[in-house]
């Protein structure tokens, strides 16, 4: 399966959640990036059930997001909870 989503949704992604003009890989543009396919794959897993090579992927971008997630809660708690809230992420 290729990449769910395309150039220009990641570059709207990432203008969206960058803190600066040169800001592409801070890890809140890794989150919104990640929950995006996380969604998109989550509606592709519901029509296609036995996709179990799309769900190790989907599993592995939840773990990679989940760790995201703790790095901010040891480095800005104030980020963290923007973004939980900004997409409807639950705490631990």
């Amino acid at each position: 399966m290729r990449s769910m989503l395309t150039s220009e949704t990641k570059k709207k992604l990432i203008g969206k959640h960058r803190s600066h003009e040169k800001d592409t890989g801070s890890s809140a543009v890794q989150i919104g990036l990640l929950t995006e396919q996380i969604v998109k794959l989550t509606e592709h897993l519901k029509k296609y059930r036995k996709d179990n090579h799309s769900r190790r992927g989907l599993l592995k971008m939840v773990a990679k997001r989940k760790s995201l997630l703790e790095y901010l809660a040891k480095r800005d708690t104030a980020k963290l909870a923007e973004l939980q809230k900004r997409f409807g992420i639950k705490n631990k």
